[in-house]
């Protein structure tokens, strides 16, 4: 009797307890079509028109400071973490060699412009003799006729005719000496100045070149930036192209996202990006768009390419570098540094832009007139020399 009670007992108890089973999956396959529909619908939404990735570091122009020229190293003006302008000195090497090679360079200008100017007044010292012969010339030939007609009528000796006939001959060879004279020096200055001239021209480019190797030693900033990678200590000796440090402009970075290859198919150059900084965490939101897309995965253009011809080959996802440019609305208040890692995610609204840039840039990217102002004051050297000791500096002393 008590277990028949009991097995009534625990009969009675088992619907409640399969309800609450029944009604407990029912909210569980609520909620996993719930989120079947939410994840369905930012899909559709959202998700399909955003790629991202954390594969992405900055990146930006690391200028190399190599010596052009051979010399020992004096003094070193900056060091790792200093920022420095354009055209300031960074590091000096011993001047002297260079120094010595320039005076001589100036001297030999100097002498080469008043050798030239001796050519032009060879042609003007020829051309007075030229005429000084012309007019012996024709007194020699007028008084050769003069005489000949003498002869005719007797009145003087063959003799005499003779000897006046001779005095004609020379007179003609002299005309003619002096003519070649005057032609074989107009030939060394024909459509030429000083300045022009070929034996001038040599000379400058001496001392353009001592004038270049003597500013070189004194090596300095091509751009405005901040001082990384300082290898150079004093009292080296340094050859042309050794790194000695860098310069590293931060207003001009990038950031490098590498995308799979399967994320790439809605991607245009021109869209919108925003990116977060691991360095700032998503506080400090950047904005850029995307400059272009690489050409090439990273394993091609890899020191050792994959050869997936062999036998064991396993497929790999690629990844595409893709060239993030970065506006400077908050790189003011928050730099970045080269080789951050970042957080990308491209916004694929609008795919009107290019896959692949259609025209060359008009503009060099990046660039610098530090050595183009140095080639200008060497010109101007030579410039003044070629006039200290041109005709300007023969007036000044006939001024005298």
């Amino acid at each position: 009797m008590a277990e028949s009670n009991v097995q009534t007992a625990t009969t009675s108890q088992e619907p409640p307890r399969s309800g609450k089973r029944r009604l407990f999956l029912l909210l569980l396959l609520l909620v996993v079509v719930l989120g079947a529909v939410g994840v369905y619908a930012y899909h559709i939404l959202y998700g399909r028109f955003h790629e991202g990735t954390d594969d992405a570091y900055v990146n930006g122009n690391v200028v190399q400071i190599m010596p052009q020229v051979t010399g020992t190293v004096i003094s070193i003006a900056a060091d790792d973490g200093d920022l420095v302008h354009e055209g300031q000195a960074l590091v000096q090497l011993d001047p002297s060699d260079t120094e010595v090679a320039l005076q001589s360079a100036e001297a030999n200008l100097a002498k080469t412009v008043r050798q030239v100017r001796g050519l032009y007044s060879n042609v003007d010292g020829y051309k007075a003799q030229v005429a000084a012969r012309k007019v012996e010339l024709e007194r020699a030939r007028a008084d050769y006729q003069r005489r000949q007609a003498l002869a005719k009528s007797g009145a003087i000796s063959q003799e005499e005719l003779s000897h006046a006939r001779d005095t004609l001959n020379a007179a003609q060879s002299a005309m003619t000496t002096a003519e070649q004279q005057l032609n074989t020096s107009r030939a060394l200055v024909d459509d030429t100045v000083i300045a022009s001239h070929p034996d001038v021209k040599a000379a400058a480019s001496q001392v353009r070149q001592a004038y270049l190797n003597n500013v070189r030693s004194t090596l300095v900033a091509p751009v405005t930036g901040y001082v990384a990678q300082r290898s150079v200590q004093v009292g080296s000796r340094v050859q042309p192209g050794t790194p000695l440090m860098a310069v590293v402009p931060l207003e001009q970075i990038w950031v490098d996202a590498n995308f799979k290859e399967t994320q790439l198919r809605d991607m245009r150059i021109g869209q919108p990006v925003e990116v977060h900084a691991d360095l700032y965490g998503d506080d400090v939101l950047y904005h850029g768009t995307v400059e272009s897309l690489g050409v090439g995965t990273g394993s091609a253009f890899s020191l050792l390419p994959a050869q997936n011809a062999s036998g064991n080959w396993i497929k790999i996802v690629q990844r595409l570098p893709v060239r993030i440019r970065l506006k400077d609305d908050s790189l003011q208040t928050h730099p970045l540094r080269i080789g951050l890692s970042m957080n990308v995610d491209v916004d694929l609204h609008n795919q009107d832009g290019p896959v692949l840039a259609q025209k060359p840039l008009q503009q060099p990217r990046y660039s610098t007139d530090v050595y183009t102002r140095q080639l200008a004051q060497a010109d101007e050297l030579i410039e003044h020399l070629i006039h200290e000791n041109g005709p300007a500096a023969r007036d000044a002393i006939t001024k005298r």
